[in-house]
């Protein structure tokens, strides 16, 4: 039997596992500064909830894409395509919910599309989403919070935004009813192109006339200003009305990669307002690294009725982030140990200090086995451990501990006292 792993999925060696866990940790950390809270909710989803108006809606992208099966029951089930579905239908069923309800929430999500770098069949989503709340401040706060992330790594990237409801007023005033179907098409503007798109539109039975209309408004370049001039339609008007109070607050803020790009559309059936996405301004990878929008119709939908909840929220793809990094040759973490002590002679001793060095939070590793210290030095070195403590009968003798900073190769005699305090 050949070994090999279903396409589209991916082992993540420990080299790589260490970076996406710094990169979790620190999204972590960031959602919970401006006040998020965590939630977990189920991979698996029934069909239904999937395919409800309220989710991806039956003509999206995704949902052709969905991994489907069925449990013994014979129910129909779906592995979750992304977290927002998930998230609309908890609140949904917790209507006594504070509002409100700022959550984040991290995991795998599936999609069984096409693969290329930074796009996969299995791949971890970071999202995180305010509920409850139509204000502009919400979707400012969230764009804030994304740029100050790709500051910290830095990254450098551009964040592109777009407001549903403009998008709509086009297509109004283009003579296009059928908008889902349209929308769908142009936001493969930057994949396929102006012509293909165009065939897209062509080949979803879209006239001639009506795209010749539409694309008087999409072009490249233009600006909010430029666009403001022709809109007549009231929910086109609406939209732009949005962006200005958005990109105001922004401007306080002092996000400074955020701009207007009228072809950010999201394929996602959903979107009711504000569009984002964010991509690396140069590089190989041109999968958007993180995206998301506004959803106010999606909650009140799995409610039934006319209920209106507004949402917001953006999703961090860690795989194309993960794949910036490699392009950048930023993976060299072998380790996640800070010290590894070599006994020589000494295993219950070293033993000893290994367990002080990790109750003072010091991840320390131990040599095994037999190897020398040539051996264990050469170890320490490939997985880039920054310290080697060597323990011998004279530093036993002391009471002191040998110190070996890899990167200088310096060597200093300390107690263990010292090395902690060193290290911390």
């Amino acid at each position: 039997m050949k070994l090999q792993t279903a396409r589209g999925v991916r082992d993540i060696p420990p080299e790589e596992k260490i970076v996406k866990n710094k990169v979790v940790e620190s999204l972590t950390s960031m959602f919970e500064r401006y006040g998020f809270l965590p939630l977990e909710t189920p991979i698996i989803e029934r069909f239904e909830t999937l395919a409800a108006k309220g989710g991806a809606g039956t003509a999206s992208d995704a949902l052709k894409e969905t991994f489907t099966f069925q449990d013994q029951g014979k129910r129909k089930l779906g592995l979750r395509f992304e977290l927002t579905t998930s998230l609309a239908r908890y609140v949904a069923q917790n209507p006594t919910l504070k509002l409100p309800f700022k959550r984040y929430e991290m995991g795998p999500v599936f999609r069984d599309g096409p693969i290329k770098l930074g796009r996969y069949r299995q791949f971890w989503q970071c999202d995180v989403d305010t509920i409850g709340t139509s204000s502009m401040l919400a979707d400012a706060e969230i764009l804030s919070l994304a740029e100050t992330f790709f500051d910290y790594w830095k990254l450098n990237v551009v964040i592109k935004v777009n407001n549903r409801k403009l998008l709509n007023g086009i297509l109004t005033q283009a003579g296009i009813k059928n908008k889902e179907n349209a929308l769908i098409a142009i936001d493969k503007l930057e994949k396929i192109g102006v012509d293909g798109v165009k065939k897209e539109l062509s080949e979803r039975k879209y006239t001639s006339v009506q795209i010749k209309n539409l694309f008087t408004f999409i072009q490249e370049n233009r600006t909010l200003q430029q666009i403001t001039k022709i809109i007549t339609d009231d929910e086109g008007k609406e939209g732009i009305e949005e962006l200005k109070e958005l990109f105001s607050y922004l401007n306080v803020l002092g996000v400074k990669n955020a701009g207007f790009d009228i072809s950010m559309v999201r394929g996602l059936s959903y979107y009711t307002g504000t569009v984002f996405e964010v991509f690396l301004k140069k590089g190989n990878v041109t999968s958007s690294l993180a995206g998301g929008g506004r959803y106010d119709n999606m909650i009140g939908d799995f409610m039934g009725g006319d209920r209106i909840v507004p949402a917001v929220g953006i999703a961090f793809g860690i795989e194309p982030i993960m794949d910036v990094f490699k392009e950048k040759a930023a993976l060299g973490v072998g380790s996640i140990a800070k010290a590894y002590i070599i006994p020589i002679n000494t295993v219950q001793e070293s033993l000893q200090v290994a367990q002080q060095l990790r109750s003072a939070g010091i991840n320390t590793d131990f040599a095994l086995g037999k190897k020398g210290v040539s051996k264990s030095l050469q170890y320490a070195n490939a997985l880039n451990i920054p310290y080697v403590i060597i323990i011998g009968e004279n530093e036993c003798k002391q009471n002191k501990v040998m110190l070996r900073d890899m990167k200088s190769g310096s060597e200093t005699l300390l107690t263990v006292s010292e090395v902690i305090t060193k290290l911390r």
